[in-house]
């Protein structure tokens, strides 16, 4: 699901045409600057100070928040800085480096991941960039730079880019005169004591703790009732083996190569109770599903009692990954939603349950980065929704991931939450069209492998392109045929007819490209269960069982009068 309008993911107000569009300014500015690279001399010293990250983000600040040192990938050392673009951040990190005037200086950084711009301001004379789109592997930015007759200072930055991925940062090199103040910096000092300590999502064995980053620190050592229960190089971890319905204490400390710091304010968290959470009411047989934006893109921003009774099933955007691989966890953008409490929050979702809706957790979205592909991450997975379901009360999870899904774990993550969750589980999944093109795609094998359980795929027929349809022809997006032929894949290849949904966009702002006006989507659901209203494409038989119809987003209908809603919704109803 896109997090930013118009685009194909997280988080704010962004869109690719505008991407491109900057991206090809940038790269024309990158290209203008190539032959000023030059080779440093004999007697050139990189001026930057922590060059590798190795006493954390010493010397360096990010926007935002946005950066942090991690183990895990690094080009040398043991560290490096993984920085992450949000909304309208796009995780700049700086660092004011000394130099000499009249000066030329090799400026070069490592990079790996997404979208990693390099550069320097204040350069006197003309300030330079480059760029990479994103690599698996470790790749080299460089360019050079002049200083002016008056420059003393300049300031070297990296960044990502808006609704991309996180990116990482080593070796970074302003090679040249000795300003005075370059140099790698001083060793690791030990850190200071994390603050902001939280627990978050109780199982009856597990707790799941969080806390700010420390600057400095490589990683972090978590204790329970004074002894030491687990370690992690991230700001977060769950603290298993635990008796359910027991009260614990919790602490953590942050170390380096220089020591530990002295323990956290301690939090207290008891572990739920046996038989609490799970699935509430039965999905009717026609549903409508909505995503409700847990986040602030330039759409409505709507609490969850703001969702009309059009939808059927609710899915919260987005569940966010943790340092542990597999496991998620979620937390109410309370801020970016005008001060919409957790406490409200929670009783929000009770009251839709009276109403006779379903409450999910989505997994993923446009930017997420949820990895399930070994049997610990599987576990880990179903673990950390199974105690979301119980922390929030959501009625189940919804599948959204953009970035690749493994079908054999993916299905032993969603059967060991079905073992938890019992009969009633809600799993739902929306898969891109290319998704869907083949049963032996990892997305359709998923469906297939977990049918007993599966409540429905909600395909997205949106920021699509043509695709081919059942019969082998190709049909473009935007019309009642590209739905209903894509859709005939499914219905034909496999799924029960209860088990499709068709996705797409409330509003032409909801998505990039691929929107319908509702009277399509309605001649599409036509066409599946009565046979009438098609377009070119008449299916071979009609599926009178059809689920119905998904949109994105309940916040984007809002902002368009819930147009979509109160078009689609009782058309679903009426459905034989």
């Amino acid at each position: 699901m896109p997090r930013s309008a118009g685009s194909r993911r997280r988080r704010r107000n962004t869109s690719r045409p505008f991407l491109g569009g900057a991206m090809a300014v940038i790269a024309a500015g990158a290209l203008t600057v190539t032959g000023l690279v030059s080779t440093a001399q004999a007697a050139d010293v990189n001026n930057a100070k922590n060059a590798g990250f190795e006493s954390g983000l010493a010397n360096w600040s990010c926007s935002a928040g946005s950066g942090a040192t991690v183990s895990t990938p690094v080009r040398s050392g043991t560290s490096a800085l993984k920085a992450t673009p949000a909304g309208q951040d796009h995780a700049k990190c700086t660092q004011t480096v000394a130099v000499k005037p009249n000066s030329t200086y090799a400026l070069s950084s490592w990079v790996q991941g997404g979208y990693a711009y390099l550069g320097v301001t204040g350069s006197g004379t003309t300030d330079v960039s480059t760029w990479t789109p994103g690599s698996t592997t470790w790749t080299k930015l460089s360019t050079s730079f002049k200083t002016g007759a008056n420059t003393t200072s300049v300031t070297v930055y990296t960044h990502g880019w808006y609704g991309q991925s996180a990116y990482f940062a080593d070796d970074v090199e302003v090679t040249g005169p000795d300003g005075g103040g370059g140099g790698d910096g001083p060793g690791p000092v030990i850190p200071a004591a994390p603050a902001g300590l939280a627990a978050g999502a109780t199982t009856t064995s597990s707790v799941a703790l969080s806390w700010n980053a420390v600057s400095g620190a490589t990683g972090y050592k978590v204790y329970r009732d004074g002894v030491q229960a687990t370690t992690s190089t991230g700001t977060s971890a769950t603290v298993t083996g635990l008796s359910a319905d027991t009260a614990y204490q919790f602490t953590v400390s942050a170390t380096n190569a220089a020591g530990e710091s002295v323990k956290s304010a301690a939090v207290s968290a008891r572990t739920a109770k046996p038989g609490t959470g799970g699935p509430g009411p039965a999905v009717p047989k026609h549903a409508v599903t909505g995503y409700w934006q847990n986040f602030n893109n330039g759409a409505a921003v709507q609490k969850l009692t703001d969702v009309p009774a059009d939808y059927d099933i609710i899915a919260v955007s987005f569940a966010d990954a943790t340092a542990t691989q597999g496991a998620v966890t979620f937390k109410l953008d309370s801020a970016g939603l005008g001060g919409y409490t957790d406490a409200q929050f929670r009783a929000d979702i009770k009251t839709k349950q009276a109403q006779g809706k379903n409450v999910i957790i989505s997994i993923g979205g446009e930017l997420g980065t949820v990895r399930v592909d070994n049997d610990a991450s599987a576990t880990a997975f179903a673990n950390s929704v199974y105690a979301l379901m119980q922390d929030y009360g959501f009625n189940g999870v919804d599948i959204d991931l953009e970035n690749g899904l493994n079908a054999t774990y993916m299905t032993k993550a969603l059967r060991q939450l079905s073992a938890k969750a019992g009969s009633g589980l809600v799993i739902t999944m929306a898969p891109q069209t290319i998704d869907m093109q083949s049963t032996s795609g990892e997305y359709f094998k998923t469906a297939l492998n977990i049918k007993d359980i599966l409540t429905v795929v909600n395909m997205q027929y949106y920021n699509s392109g043509s695709m081919l349809g059942c019969d082998g022809k190709v049909y473009s997006q935007g019309s009642v045929d590209f739905l209903t032929a894509l859709a005939c894949i499914q219905l034909e290849g496999g799924l029960d007819p209860s088990q499709v949904g068709i996705g797409v966009p409330a509003s032409t702002r909801g998505a990039g490209s691929g929107y319908v006006a509702p009277s399509v989507v309605n001649a599409a659901l036509d066409c599946l269960t009565k046979g009438i209203n098609c377009g070119s494409f008449k299916p071979s038989k009609t599926y009178p069982s059809l689920r119905g119809a998904m949109t994105w987003s309940t916040n984007w209908d809002a902002t368009a009068g819930f147009a979509w809603s109160k078009a689609v919704g009782p058309h679903v109803r009426s459905l034989p």
